[in-house]
């Protein structure tokens, strides 16, 4: 270990000598059970399960669109993008009145509209990288809670075959850069826990944990630090990323209270609040703000970006707020009109979207969305006269389907068996899912769930692991739970094959369309 613990002014490094020590009981209940050694084996697993994720996720990018054009959402991001690449990174039309989130996605989407140009290739080609790039969180992510190259496996095999992430990596829109630079925090959190208590073991281990009632101070926590660029990042795509501050904030400090008492440090939670909460604020509030901010950067050195101007044009007294540069107020100003905006996108009682849906619906996938949808004449190839072509967002059933259970057993295994695992996947799953109960009356759609799927896939994972159980436990009990697990896996990979069709706008007969709707809410 290369980073130093510090003793209140002093800088301490580990004694190789006291290594060679066999660990005490706190160092043990710290460090508990070890990464896989099978380090080139896991990486292996990892890019090569990674690549096979791309390959899924590339093919036939270009295809469907809406008779060449962008498909539903796509159609407002992909212009703006478009036009922030022609403009040098901001939009400037102001008879378009739908510029209602930060600028970073569509940055990136107009990165692949630089590459490839105005087309589908070209606005899709970054979101499905992102999909890629899930892919391989995920099972770096899996393989870190369940210390289990296997499992990491597994994990990747079902992120590669959920429906939702599958066509979301495929359109030019913005949740699945939530969900990638969410996964992303979550993963900085995760090896911020492991790392803090590597640093406390080394106390632990010689002899001056208790030097202090509080435990020691344990220098720059880089993990950290990168956690909170990652939840910056995911402000500047969409504004929920504040409720993954306030969560991964919280998740943070109870790790760090954890880690504390399994040191034996005497007050550990006045120590947690003294030695850790106010790095964590920095890192975890102030360095996410600072992205937000940097991600205006074009906006900031325009004259005729959207509103760049407000509070001059609108002559607004600036009362209180002299003292802060027009800019800044600027896009307060700005801010103010789309959270008004997104506050009255309400349901028209006369007039409701065809495909909208609650969130009471989104863990089990009750009400899909279609995107896009052709039939008759106008979509050919399957060997009939009339054909479908539909594009439908929906998440694998053998999955989603899952996820009440998958809830109900790490609420229980985080409450009644203490297992920070359960808790830290629940924590990042309900982060996503619970805010959209505050405005109920708001317009919502499927697709606002895409940054829950990687987490009902950690979720299950771990569920996984306990069915397949451990080595120690005999061959027969290891087989019996290995054939469980190859059978779900294969259930997903089948129901995933089965669905492909309708998630990728093939050609297929009625009869194979009507197939594929199994329930009534599906129509």
């Amino acid at each position: 270990m290369t980073a130093l613990l510090t003793r209140d002014n002093e800088s301490v490094r580990p004694d190789p000598v006291d290594a060679l020590r066999p660990p005490s009981d706190r160092e043990a209940t710290l460090l508990g059970r070890g990464m896989p050694t099978d380090r080139l084996r896991g990486w292996i697993v990892t890019l090569v399960l990674t690549l096979i994720g791309g390959i899924v996720r590339i093919q036939n990018l270009g295809t469907p669109t809406d008779k060449g054009t962008p498909v539903f959402d796509e159609k407002h991001y992909v212009p703006q993008a478009w036009q922030m690449l022609r403009n040098g990174g901001y939009e400037d039309n102001y008879g378009y009145e739908l510029i209602v989130h930060p600028p970073l996605a569509k940055h990136l989407i107009a990165i692949g509209e630089w590459l490839f140009g105005y087309n589908a290739w070209g606005w899709r080609i970054m979101p499905a990288l992102a999909g890629t790039l899930i892919v391989f969180l995920t099972i770096r992510i899996a393989r870190r809670l369940t210390r289990s190259t296997l499992l990491g496996a597994v994990a990747g095999i079902l992120v590669i075959s959920d429906g939702v992430l599958h066509l979301q990596s495929r359109m030019g829109m913005l949740d699945i850069f939530i969900a990638l630079f969410v996964l992303a925090a979550f993963a900085c959190v995760l090896c911020d826990r492991d790392q803090v208590r590597q640093r406390l073991a080394v106390a632990v281990r010689e002899g001056w944990i208790d030097e202090s009632r509080f435990g020691p101070k344990l220098g720059f926590r880089w993990w950290r630090f990168a956690g909170g660029l990652m939840i910056g990042l995911t402000f500047g795509v969409k504004w929920s990323a504040l409720y993954y501050i306030a969560a991964f904030g919280l998740l943070t400090v109870f790790f760090d209270v954890a880690a504390r008492r399994a040191a034996g440090v005497q007050r550990p939670w006045v120590g947690t609040l003294r030695r850790d909460v106010l790095p964590a604020l920095w890192a975890i509030v102030v360095i996410p703000i600072l992205v937000y901010l940097a991600c205006y950067w074009a906006w900031f050195a325009s004259e005729t970006a959207t509103d760049r101007n407000y509070v001059a044009i609108k002559d607004i007294d600036p009362g209180f707020w002299a003292w802060m540069p027009p800019a800044l107020r600027s896009l307060g100003d700005y801010t103010m009109n789309v959270l008004d905006f997104h506050a009255n996108l309400v349901t028209p009682k006369d007039k409701p979207h065809p495909w909208e849906s609650k969130p009471w619906t989104w863990p089990m996938g009750l009400r899909p969305m279609l995107y896009a949808y052709a039939g008759g004449t106008d979509a050919t190839g399957c060997g009939e006269s009339t054909c479908v072509r539909a594009t439908m967002l929906i998440g694998t059933p053998a999955m989603w389907w899952l996820a009440l259970p998958m809830l109900g057993w790490s609420v229980w295994r985080s409450v009644f068996r203490a297992d920070w695992r359960y808790a830290a996947v629940l924590v990042g799953y309900l982060a996503g899912f619970l805010p959209w109960f505050t405005n109920l009356d708001r317009q919502m759609y499927y697709f606002y769930a895409t940054p829950l799927a990687p987490f009902l896939v950690l979720g299950l994972t771990l569920i996984l692991g306990q069915i397949l159980g451990s080595a120690k436990r005999g061959f027969e009990r290891r087989g019996t739970g290995m054939l469980v697990v190859a059978l779900y896996v294969g259930l997903v990979v089948a129901n995933f094959a089965w669905l492909w069709p309708i998630l990728n706008g093939n050609a297929i007969t009625n009869d194979h369309w009507n197939a594929e709707l199994w329930l009534p809410s599906w129509k």
